[in-house]
């Protein structure tokens, strides 16, 4: 199940790096689907970005459409195999569903809180769980993203949590994108 703990830190890093270069599906992530970015950074490693969702085909678009814009992505099917992924793994951001089997966004998060993990998340959904959020205010992500949405604004709402310099808030935003209330 953990993979980090039957490697050594050298073993490992070479692992990541060498799985990181093979374009396309990455069949030794226990998250999932993943997708490598077109035209990786040199100056830095690519940030690695967890999609949560059940929905296959919205998953693989996301994913598809993180890794066209320079991202690490991976996906997992459900909020059980994105809190797997999260306990072997390092992101730099999640973005999930909320409704999905299993284990819903909300208890990912509150897990995530849970366990003190201070990693951003963005939950794309098509119904916010508002009363939730009003009722457990430290479980809301960092951003809410609400369906439909188009691939840019998914690609604008990933900017405005990893790289807030490019695309931070203040700045036009599309009506997709909202603070969580």
């Amino acid at each position: 199940k953990h993979l980090m703990a039957s490697m050594s830190q050298p073993a490992y890093s070479e692992w990541r790096m060498k799985r990181s270069n093979f374009p396309g599906k990455n069949e030794t992530s226990l998250a999932g689907d993943s997708a490598s970015p077109a035209a990786p950074d040199q100056t830095r490693p690519p940030q690695r970005i967890l999609v949560v969702d059940d929905d296959k085909d919205t998953r693989q678009l996301s994913l598809d459409v993180l890794a066209g814009s320079g991202y690490e992505a991976e996906g997992a099917a459900d909020g059980a195999a994105g809190w797997d992924a999260l306990q072997t793994f390092d992101y730099d951001l999640v973005v999930t569903d909320n409704r999905m089997p299993r284990m819903t966004g909300v208890e990912m998060i509150a897990k995530l809180r849970a366990a003190r993990m201070s990693l951003p998340v963005i939950m794309a959904t098509g119904v916010p769980p508002k009363y939730e959020f009003e009722r457990r205010p430290w479980l809301k992500p960092d951003l809410l993203l609400e369906r439909p949405f188009t691939n840019d604004d998914l690609v604008e709402a990933v900017r405005k949590i990893l790289d807030p310099a490019e695309g931070g808030y203040g700045q036009e935003t599309s009506p997709a994108l909202k603070p969580p209330q």
